[in-house]
């Protein structure tokens, strides 16, 4: 194997496809899992996942392990979305779980107890930090994202990519890519995209769902988190924050606002940007870095995980202790 594709163990692969192909024709009961605060990537690796499971007949249920469990707006209807369960609701005994884009067991949320439960597991990501947890790990940190190592996973079952598993697979890429622009964009990522877009993914519908609609009370707290950014000029950070009171004025959820870090690191005598987000389980931390900064290690030394350029993790703290433990990261000291 080539390209990404060589980050993954051969062995694993094959023991990958014959286990879900078997799980399928015996009708088994398959639990998918991505990550808390589910970005595009992740929603769209699970989503693209379980219809080519649902095809081939398998029992598929897909989750992630937060209360309320909230879809996203932007994602609200992706093909499958629908058949998403609260993992209260998840049937006492299922045959196999597979979690997707979660860098940890952390990241899994109240999914991270299943593991312990003696059911086989398949993680699926593409996260360098990755944890190493699971049975059967399918971890190509070169891939431009999760959807990718799906999309050779779906081929090797057997399924057809139409236009349903496209699109999700597609919204993987677009958004974990950035629409092309960022470093992870290789070639593999553009053949890809030609393909799934050949495949009926809807590009320009969902490049104006996702990255150019927002409803008036999204702008209203972007306005707000952006009015108090601040700079730490001896390290170049620059971080602002949104507390959940706030986030309930205008109705919106934290999850809403993934693309706010994208935009604190647009300052452009900053090299990190950090945006901290009140959440249900804590105070959820977004880094972006300009290149010269590995924040995916900061945010592993924090008990999260990611990638060189983009990470993050869940503290128990607010803003000022997050503040501060990320400045000792990058003065040193962390």
């Amino acid at each position: 194997m080539t390209g990404w594709r060589s980050d993954l163990d051969p062995g694993a692969l094959e023991e990958a496809v014959t286990r879900l192909r078997e799980a399928a024709h015996a009708g088994e009961t398959v639990v998918l899992a991505c990550h808390v605060s589910p970005d595009g990537d992740a929603l769209g690796a699970m989503l693209a996942l379980h219809l080519a499971l649902v095809e081939l007949g398998a029992v598929s249920i897909p989750t992630w392990g937060e209360e309320p469990l909230r879809v996203p707006a932007p994602y609200a209807d992706l093909p499958g979305v629908d058949d998403v369960v609260a993992t209260a609701d998840l049937p006492q005994g299922f045959d196999l779980l597979v979690t997707l884009d979660a860098a940890s067991e952390g990241r899994l949320g109240t999914v991270a107890p299943l593991l312990a439960g003696g059911v086989p597991t398949i993680v699926v990501d593409h996260h360098p930090t990755n944890t190493g947890f699971g049975d059967v790990r399918l971890v190509a940190p070169s891939a431009a994202a999760t959807v990718t190592v799906v999309e050779e996973l779906v081929r090797r079952m057997g399924v057809h990519v139409g236009r349903e598993i496209a699109t999700c697979l597609y919204v993987g890429l677009v958004t974990d890519t950035g629409r092309f622009s960022h470093a992870n964009t290789d070639r593999a990522a553009m053949e890809l995209g030609g393909r799934l877009m050949e495949a009926g993914a809807p590009h320009e519908e969902l490049g104006r769902r996702l990255f150019e609609t927002r409803s008036l009370g999204e702008l209203q707290v972007l306005g707000l988190a952006l009015s108090r950014v601040e700079l730490v000029g001896d390290v170049a950070l620059a971080h602002t924050y949104v507390d959940a009171d706030e986030l309930a004025e205008h109705g919106v959820g934290e999850d809403q606002l993934e693309g706010l870090v994208d935009l604190v690191r647009g300052v452009d005598v900053a090299e990190v940007a950090m945006v901290v987000k009140e959440a249900w389980d804590g105070w959820r931390v977004s880094m972006r870095s300009k290149g010269r900064v590995d924040v995916g290690a900061i945010a592993e030394s924090l008990g999260g995980g990611g990638h060189a350029q983009a990470a993050g993790f869940t503290a128990a703290q607010g803003p000022p202790g997050v503040v501060d433990d990320v400045l000792a990261c990058l003065r040193g000291g962390g």
